[in-house]
């Protein structure tokens, strides 16, 4: 007799850098998804999946909640709020350090009442006493969670515990998708990610968030991929700062962004970046859709 499988959506939520892209990697054990210490930097949501014994789980990253502001931003907050509506379990991320207003303003996002456990998240950074009282605190919510963990990626935490936590909330359905692979998106999606990572690694405070990437073309070969990529961006002076003093900074960020491919793809890589302006490009419908941020 064959073992039942179980397989399920799990919606990935919380505020910007509550750390949400950073676990899922943890999870899976492979960099697929943007990691920043700057807010807001996942834009649309990412599939990633994690087998745990006879379960998959597809987690579905996504933008951190927070209030809309250009047309991206709208974009934003939809991808947030169709993952909880579409999913079988949510993860609600809260770094253990922050107040509980996050929480309460995400169950009142929570319309359909779906079930959801609370990781308390970056544990490492607090006290234990601290971190005492902060569960203390969740408790007058107990009614409202299915469960309350907490999880540090740095120490303490083991993948398979947070997994088999999860796994007790996914229903009996056969595998969606092949075990062996760790995303649905497509490659050129994944890259584009990492590039738009290396920009908000090597570039100031401001500039990641009027700047985004569209793979033009990938050329998959035995031993090389070939990749040939556009930075976009909203002002002349901010190309200018991208490219920097003898093109030094997009030196970096090409070479950053190439480290971050090859070690996914194990290929050598070579990158070719261009960089245009495209005024208004946050509030322009039709240029949003052709980067792939569809705002309805």
């Amino acid at each position: 007799m064959n073992e039942k499988t179980k397989t399920g959506y799990v919606a990935v939520i919380g505020r910007p850098n509550a750390g949400k892209s950073s676990l899922l990697n943890w999870l899976v054990g492979e960099k697929l998804a943007l990691v920043s210490h700057k807010a807001n930097a996942t834009r649309k949501r990412l599939n990633i999946i994690a087998m745990h014994e006879n379960t998959q789980i597809i987690f579905i990253d996504t933008p951190g909640i927070h209030e809309q502001e250009r047309l991206l931003n709208q974009f934003m907050l939809e991808e947030a709020m169709k993952a909880m509506g579409d999913c079988d379990l949510i993860l609600f991320l809260a770094p253990a350090s922050d107040s509980l207003q996050n929480y309460s303003d995400f169950l009142s996002l929570n319309k359909r009442n779906t079930p959801h456990m609370v990781l308390l998240s970056k544990t490492d950074t607090i006290s234990q006493t601290a971190l005492f009282d902060k569960l203390g605190e969740y408790q007058a919510y107990q009614d409202k969670f299915a469960a309350l963990v907490p999880v540090s990626i740095k120490k303490g935490t083991s993948q398979s515990y947070l997994l088999e936590a999860i796994s007790k909330y996914m229903p009996e359905h056969p595998y969606l998708y092949d075990p062996e692979i760790l995303t649905t998106e497509r490659s050129r999606d994944i890259y584009k990610e990492l590039i738009r990572e290396a920009i908000f690694e090597n570039t100031s405070d401001e500039i990641p968030y009027f700047a985004d990437v569209i793979i033009d073309k990938v050329e998959e070969k035995e031993t090389i991929d070939n990749i040939y990529a556009t930075i976009i961006v909203d002002k002349k002076s901010q190309k200018g700062i991208i490219i920097g003093k003898e093109g030094q900074t997009i030196k970096r960020i090409g070479s950053h962004a190439r480290k971050l491919i090859e070690s996914l793809s194990q290929k050598r890589l070579f990158l070719k970046l261009v960089v245009v302006v495209k005024q208004g490009w946050s509030q322009d419908k039709d240029l949003l859709k052709k980067i792939g941020y569809a705002v309805e």
